[in-house]
């Protein structure tokens, strides 16, 4: 029985199947599947960032709290504490933010407020030797450290993936497949502010008058 008889007697779907699977090494070493991967890459790398954005917006009520029982009167810094990180959870994160240059710029500004805003408050807490000894606020000051070295990595390995995804777009044989085939992806945005490198307002513990 020829080629052609086997061919024939398949079904459309089996027959579609089979050129398909022959087909797909070929793409494959030529680049096919190179920007769906590095895009998979860049999302996963991006989930991750919220999810230790929002390990630490977890922790802030609490640790406002703590502090708040010692200092009260520190209402000022305690205040924007509480409104940065109300800022920072309304921004709205849909699929689309990554390739929002203005709304991605909207939720980095959001979360380097918040940054700024527990600088300040824990450089005030250097002023209370009793909280700064409270078991509890310990605790929240060291999850709170470790969710920011968790945040850095995480941002780190999200830059990373963005650039290689974003290469993708532009180089060859990548570069084939998106004019051709991926025609709706879109560079991803990207962190242009290294969040440690954020210059904090001075704190002022003078008297007022």
């Amino acid at each position: 029985m020829s080629s052609r008889a086997i061919s024939l007697s398949l079904p459309r779907p089996a027959l579609s199947a089979l050129l398909l699977a022959l087909m797909l090494p070929l793409l494959s070493a030529c680049g096919f599947n190179t920007i769906p991967t590095n895009e998979e890459r860049a999302k996963a790398a991006w989930s991750e960032v919220l999810n230790q954005y929002q390990r630490r917006a977890d922790l802030i009520p609490n640790l406002v709290e703590t502090v708040r029982g010692y200092a009260a009167h520190e209402r000022e810094v305690l205040e924007a504490v509480v409104k940065a990180r109300a800022q920072a959870t309304q921004v709205q994160v849909s699929p689309e933010l990554l390739q929002d240059p203005a709304a991605f710029e909207a939720f980095q500004q959001s979360q380097s407020q918040l940054t700024g805003a527990l600088s300040r408050l824990l450089a005030v807490v250097e002023n209370y030797p009793d909280l700064k000894a409270n078991q509890n606020f310990l605790a929240l000051q060291a999850q709170l450290e470790g969710t920011e070295n968790r945040i850095a990595v995480a941002r780190r390995d999200y830059i990373e993936a963005v650039r290689v995804y974003n290469t993708s777009l532009r180089t060859l044989p990548s570069m084939i497949w998106a004019k051709i085939w991926f025609t709706d992806n879109e560079p991803f945005q990207n962190f242009t502010v290294a969040e440690d490198k954020l210059e904090v307002p001075q704190v002022n513990f003078g008297n007022d008058g």
